[in-house]
């Protein structure tokens, strides 16, 4: 009997040392026909990695994608016939890596600016036709009401108007002197010009993530904010167009104002986007509709910080610089059609790229 039961155990390690054999044959053979195609698709992902995709030919680019399908195709194969586990982790891997190079974004830090700027941002700002007019709304009629307003009493510009930043420039300031600070043509005028600019720019700045990041209130914050800013300016105007200065002082807003003012208003718009997302879902839940219009609501949000930027260049050289008034109205509104334009015409398909293949 004990010979018996040790000959049928000798005879199952023989056919299990069998069969273990068997699958490093039929592993070994696997590897054998296929190697060379995964070194090849190897070789690709590697130069890719390290280069992106542009380090590849044309040729190279499509035998890489072939690999990448050849390779699938085996990692298949070798989970159903249960091949050894070495073998299956090493197509893991080189199909994972594959993965990324065939169909990850391969653009850099530079690509993906570009790719904002000629699409990204145009294409956001044409979709957003609604919020900027709430935008532009709020600017508008913050600035009819202020102008009103300072005409029947002149003391409403000292409600509007922070000290801080309306320094001397008071309803009791001579012509001459308001004069002065619009073309710095004394010393101390030039010095306090240049300081308002500062303060100005930052006060826009933080007025802009406020009215930005308010609007999901409902917009109403971002509304009023916005309308608040117009009527400074509205009041603003008004006095210095009560000295015989409108002229002057419309030029020496607009060759900064325009893109200034631009951006206050963009900004609104992008609030306006999370606020209509939370007021006006439609078929999706609130928060869906809120993750949805976030994509939008930052590009604006990016354009109106771009704007800012822009703005505070010309307002603290070109505008110190220029003090021709009719230049100062070419150059403020000539920025005015610039991005008008910008955000119009860029990133529109062509009609051969908007019409299918046959």
């Amino acid at each position: 009997m004990d010979i018996s039961i040790d000959g049928t155990k000798d005879v199952a390690t023989a056919a299990n040392a069998g069969v273990a054999q068997a699958d490093t044959l039929r592993s070994a053979r696997f590897r054998m026909e296929r190697e060379a195609h995964w070194r090849r698709l190897d070789e690709f992902v590697t130069r890719a990695e390290k280069g992106g995709a542009a380090a590849l030919s044309y040729d190279e680019v499509r035998d890489l994608a072939a690999g990448y399908r050849q390779a699938m195709n085996s990692l298949s194969v070798a989970r159903d016939i249960s091949l050894d586990r070495a073998l299956i982790a090493y197509l893991e891997s080189l199909c994972a890596r594959a993965y990324l190079v065939v169909y990850a974004p391969q653009e850099s830090l530079g690509g993906l600016t570009t790719r904002l700027l000629t699409h990204g941002i145009p294409q956001a700002v044409r979709r957003s036709a609604l919020p900027l007019f709430i935008g532009f709304l709020a600017l508008i009629l913050g600035a009819a009401a202020g102008y009103k307003l300072y005409t029947n009493d002149s003391s409403w510009l000292y409600t509007f108007v922070p000290p801080e930043l309306a320094d001397q420039r008071t309803p009791d300031a001579s012509a001459d002197y308001l004069r002065s600070t619009i073309y710095g043509d004394e010393q101390h005028g030039s010095d306090k010009l240049a300081a308002f600019s500062t303060f100005l720019f930052s006060h826009n700045t933080s007025i802009v993530i406020l009215i930005f990041t308010l609007g999901i209130f409902l917009s109403v914050p971002s509304f009023v904010l916005t309308f608040y800013n117009g009527l400074m300016l509205g009041a603003f105007y008004a006095m210095f167009a009560q000295k015989g200065l409108g002229y002057d002082v419309f030029a020496w807003l607009s060759i900064h104002g325009v893109t200034e003012l631009a951006a206050i208003a963009i900004a609104c718009a992008g609030g306006a986007r999370l606020g209509l997302a939370v007021l006006l879902p439609g078929s999706r839940s609130r928060r869906e509709a809120l993750r949805h219009q976030a994509h939008d609501a930052v590009k604006l949000a990016i354009l109106a910080a771009l704007m800012l930027i822009v703005a505070a260049f010309i307002e603290g050289f070109l505008r110190q610089l220029i003090q021709d008034p009719t230049l100062r109205l070419v150059i403020g509104w000539g920025m005015g059609v610039f991005w008008v334009s910008w955000l119009l015409f860029a990133g529109r398909e062509s009609k051969t790229e908007r019409e299918p293949v046959r």
